[in-house]
């Protein structure tokens, strides 16, 4: 499926409130000491900014996975986002699927990705700008 260019940006505009909205989810969550509904939500606002992204730079990924690999070969090994972004969203990734699979997610894990994971949708979001 190919977008317009009117149509990719009206997407990636989506995606980024998207992950912002998700961003307040969890932080809401966060102050109900939901730990679990954190690092999901946290996860996605991550995700849907990730998925900006790659929308922006006309790469249309099928799975989380797909995101994922898809953002590693893009942005990680050509230098334009850290390594510790990269570890920072596989942490949530991972985060986010044991979460919905066990009951172990503590404060400890989720509460302090919180600002790293804030830096890191505004910075896709600035390099989203910059683009424009």
């Amino acid at each position: 499926m190919r977008l317009s260019g009117k149509e990719k940006d009206i997407n990636v505009q989506h995606r980024l409130a998207r992950a912002n909205e998700t961003l307040k989810e969890a932080k809401d969550l966060l102050g109900l000491n939901w730990w679990r509904g954190a690092a999901n939500r946290l996860y996605y606002a991550c995700y849907y900014a990730v998925t900006a992204l790659l929308l922006k730079r006309g790469y249309m990924p099928r799975t989380h996975d797909g995101a994922k690999r898809f953002f590693e070969r893009y942005f990680i090994i050509t230098g334009i986002f850290s390594d510790e972004q990269n570890m920072l969203y596989g942490k949530l990734f991972d985060l986010r699927q044991n979460g919905d699979n066990s009951d172990w997610i503590k404060e400890e894990n989720i509460k302090p990705l919180f600002e790293p994971a804030e830096k890191f949708i505004e910075a896709i979001e600035n390099l989203i700008k910059k683009d424009l």
